[in-house]
């Protein structure tokens, strides 16, 4: 018998890749419209709602905690489990890597501390949730993240702009495999805890391993440059998205990676895409030079 997921959020990066992922898997998917539907009703029937719904920075206060309270009702009136694409935010500057699920919630910035309260809200609510965390995306297509909006805005020129130290480790996530991950754990959810938080460690990597990742994949040198924030520090005065850009500042200057122990416990048989796959795929078509093996493995340390 066919499961049945509703997708809030269904046009943005997590919600697109997430209905594809879903739909693959042989669920019935359902892709909430704002204009046209109401999420009580859109939510009967549903076994999973995906909260895909991620406003701009600046919004997360004022918006956050609404949406967060409509998706609570809707899922306690359905029986839905919700599954929540969770960030590293929660933990805060001064928590040393690696981030798990037992690692305490630390943030003291204000979009931390939006995350913490909203989570807190979805442990506290007794509804099913899964918050299935990772870093930053790597996108099949362009959607206005770091990796396509600065880090490889140039690559075409040969040139990746990186916003940090690059020998530091960061965190990454294709979107496909996290998606992937979230169908696993919808179809485990009978065996999960009422509130599950769970890490996805996707890649760990530095800014030189990208740089060196995308040479591999263009077949062309690329010359790292470091990103200058100058510009953002004016704007901000004048520019609410700059503020939040310049709040976040401390992921790229904190070496951080996720504990993925949890997930593959769940799901031993997991695998993620090798990189230099998922890096051709988050990168325009035509600047990919080389064939990708598909049976190359993922970097240690991923």
């Amino acid at each position: 018998m066919s499961q049945t997921v509703l997708i809030l959020g269904a046009s943005g990066r997590f919600g697109r890749n997430a209905a594809d992922q879903f739909a693959r898997a042989g669920w019935t998917v359902r892709r909430f419209d704002r204009k046209r539907d109401r999420l009580n009703v859109a939510a009967k029937g549903a076994d999973v709602i995906v909260n895909g719904w991620n406003p701009a920075y600046p919004d997360w206060q004022r918006q956050v905690p609404v949406l967060t309270a409509q998706v609570i009702e809707a899922a306690k009136l359905s029986g839905a489990t919700v599954i929540v694409p969770g960030n590293v935010y929660v933990f805060g500057a001064r928590t040393p890597a690696p981030w798990s699920e037992t690692v305490p919630h630390r943030a003291e910035n204000p979009l931390g501390q939006v995350r913490r309260t909203m989570e807190a809200a979805y442990r506290n609510s007794g509804v099913p949730t899964v918050i299935l965390r990772a870093g930053d995306f790597l996108d099949t297509e362009a959607s206005g993240n770091w990796f396509d909006m600065i880090l490889t805005k140039w690559l075409a020129k040969g040139r990746f702009d990186y916003p940090g130290d690059p020998g530091i480790p960061h965190a990454w996530a294709f979107l496909p495999d996290l998606c992937r991950a979230a169908v696993h754990l919808a179809e485990l959810r009978a065996e999960l805890p009422r509130f599950a938080d769970v890490p996805f460690a996707g890649y760990t990597l530095s800014g030189e391993d990208l740089r060196a990742g995308l040479e591999r994949v263009t077949g062309k040198p690329v010359r790292l440059k470091r990103m200058s924030w100058l510009p953002l520090q004016l704007a901000r005065p004048v520019w609410p998205m700059a503020r939040s850009l310049i709040e976040m500042r401390y992921l790229w200057q904190t070496p951080h990676w996720l504990d993925g122990s949890l997930f593959h416990r769940l799901c031993p048989d997991f695998t993620v895409t090798p990189l230099d796959r998922a890096l051709a795929a988050a990168i325009p078509g035509g600047l990919v030079q080389r064939q990708v093996d598909p049976d190359q493995t993922v970097p240690a340390g991923a």
